[in-house]
């Protein structure tokens, strides 16, 4: 570890702070339905979608009605891209005259970013038209995000009202989200994008002669335009199959941290949002300082690991410290452009905010470091998380920690006024333990049948943490993976296409739940007896649950894996 790494970092969370509260106070005046700046542009355009689609923006909808809505918009986008990539060969747009993909894969893929997953069994280069890259992949990016990020105001709704039926409209959120705070900032960005390099072209692929003489084809496409929603949506789904490595995706050092900027900036700011929208900012802050420290915690172990570098390799007598010369430590599977940090802290990032991009192969990270990405998909990705799709993740730790905080002082737990009661409780552990029973049961299936084990490029317990990242990251609506194992398969396109259902739908469902029983009770008065949820302590008893709740649910599955092979590696041991 250097100082020039821990400035980085430092660089990092003093910008993603400073954002939080003019981008989330912009936020919450955009779902209040107040004017904004961008209103004499946007508001004639927002009122012509609804004229268009018969939809009432004064009229507010049930939790019930407001799930159904964001299944049934779900399920059509679903349909639309799958029948978009089994027709692929027919349509337009499609310079290197890319076949029909394959069912299993059309039915992965378009399960992957329906589910804001972008989990990517394919390279997309050989695999996709640009018509798909844009009107299929970079479309979902934004729906996707919009949808979780309607959810969670729905939830912090739920929260904020008294004595209400309804939560919002799914429809009007939908709009105002991809209308007001995604298309504006994608567009300054991907211009930005373009100035520092990325493609946006609808060319064909270009033949190159290398300097050796040997033909190279060169892609490209509308690159910049996906490039800016993956990350700001925190999608991550790559236009070329290295992803965030990849020159045409991220040029140079200031991409690089625009584009980690990008993939926390609307998670964080979402902590404000929920803050002013319940009346209390310090509340905001108190989840933000819950995020902050196990964020931190995970950039320490993975910046330590990797900088340690693998003791194998210094024993052969090879210098591994770093020096002005070279980068020291574990460089295998880094883009030496970007070094150590910037690959673990773009893993830590985009594994804390359900983003499957990556500049570094997972794979390839020391079995520690690779144990943080792994770690932080198994909590939820609360740490920040995708944009809205984890901040309810976050609230329900809150409310099993107030209802843990009522049990140790034997009162009836309230959160922001309202009594925490069985059904709520209920519907966050039934949410909370989606994880485990789609992560652990679809792991076991592996492990043990054939078609699983066909996988995993590596035998022993990384063969393990490869199977293991693989639903971890599909059910966590992740998208990253080791990169060693095989997933393009039957086995694997089906499996991890129903762990993405399941860790996306099944989780939502309860927590609308939940928003519609909060929404409807009344706010008790705070008095003496009542615990305060803005304070050190409560972050500290969250930060506990959340940590106590992860290590007994996933820790047999981690020592099997990452951690037993960290023995193994200081031992000397090969597999």
């Amino acid at each position: 570890m250097t100082l020039d790494g821990w400035i980085q970092i430092a660089l990092f969370c003093v910008v993603i702070t400073l954002l939080v509260k003019p981008l989330g106070g912009y936020m919450a005046r955009v779902f209040n339905g107040e004017r904004t700046f961008l209103s004499p542009v946007l508001g004639p355009v927002e009122r012509g979608f609804y004229r268009l689609s018969g939809v009432d923006d004064r009229t507010e909808q049930n939790w019930l009605t407001y799930a159904v809505a964001m299944l049934l918009f779900n399920l059509a986008g679903f349909l639309s891209l799958y029948a978009l990539m089994r027709f692929q060969a027919l349509l337009p747009f499609n310079p290197a005259d890319q076949p029909a993909v394959e069912e299993s894969l059309a039915f992965n893929t378009a399960m992957s970013f329906t589910t804001n997953t972008n989990w990517q069994s394919y390279v997309p280069e050989t695999t996709m038209s640009y018509l798909v890259q844009m009107a299929g992949l970079t479309v979902h990016n934004f729906v996707s995000a919009a949808t979780g990020i309607a959810l969670a105001i729905a939830l912090v709704r739920g929260f904020a009202r008294r004595s209400a039926r309804g939560i919002g409209n799914f429809w009007v959120d939908l709009v105002r989200c991809t209308l007001f705070i995604l298309m504006p900032i994608c567009i300054v960005v991907g211009l930005f994008f373009v100035w520092q390099g990325m493609p946006q072209n609808l060319g064909a692929y270009t033949e190159a002669t290398t300097l050796e003489g040997a033909k190279q084809v060169i892609a490209q496409g509308p690159v910049a335009s996906q490039e800016v929603i993956k990350q700001l949506g925190t999608n991550g789904g790559g236009f070329f199959n290295t992803n965030a490595a990849h020159p045409f995706e991220n040029p140079n050092a200031i991409t690089n941290f625009v584009n980690i900027v990008l993939i926390f900036s609307i998670g964080a700011a979402l902590t404000n949002v929920f803050g002013r929208m319940v009346g209390d900012q310090r509340q905001g802050w108190a989840v933000f300082a819950v995020m902050g420290i196990l964020f931190l915690g995970g950039v320490l172990v993975a910046y330590w690991a990797e900088s340690a570098g693998n003791p194998a390799v210094a024993a052969l007598g090879v210098d591994t410290n770093a020096s002005a010369t070279q980068a020291g430590g574990n460089m295998e599977g880094k883009d030496v452009r970007l070094g150590i940090v910037n690959s673990a802290l773009f893993a830590v990032i985009t594994t804390a905010a359900s983003c499957g991009a990556v500049n570094a192969m997972h794979d390839s990270f020391t079995p520690l470091g690779g144990l943080i990405p792994l770690f932080n998909i198994q909590l939820g990705e609360i740490i920040v998380g995708g944009v809205g799709a984890r901040l309810f993740g976050m609230l329900l730790f809150r409310i099993i920690s107030v209802f843990v905080a009522g049990l140790m002082v034997g009162r009836t737990p309230e959160y922001l006024g309202k009594k925490i009661e069985a059904k709520e409780v209920k519907m966050a552990l039934l949410a909370i333990l989606i994880l485990p029973f789609s992560i652990l049961g679809f792991s076991a299936i592996a492990t043990v049948v054939d078609a699983g084990l066909a996988g995993p490029a590596n035998a022993g317990p990384h063969g393990f943490s490869e199977i293991l990242y693989a639903y971890t990251s599909g059910t966590g609506n992740n998208g990253s993976a080791f990169a060693g194992i095989s997933a393009n398969t039957l086995f694997y396109n089906t499996t991890i296409g129903f762990a993405m259902f399941i860790g996306r739908f099944l989780m939502i469902v309860p927590m609308v739940a939940i928003a519609g029983s909060l929404a409807g009770k009344k706010i008790v008065p705070a008095s003496a007896g009542t615990f305060p949820t803005n304070g050190p302590l409560f972050v500290g008893l969250v930060v506990g649950v959340i940590l106590i709740v992860g290590g007994l649910t996933f820790f047999p599955a981690l020592a099997l894996g990452p951690i037993v092979e960290h023995f193994a590696m200081m031992a000397g041991t090969l597999y």
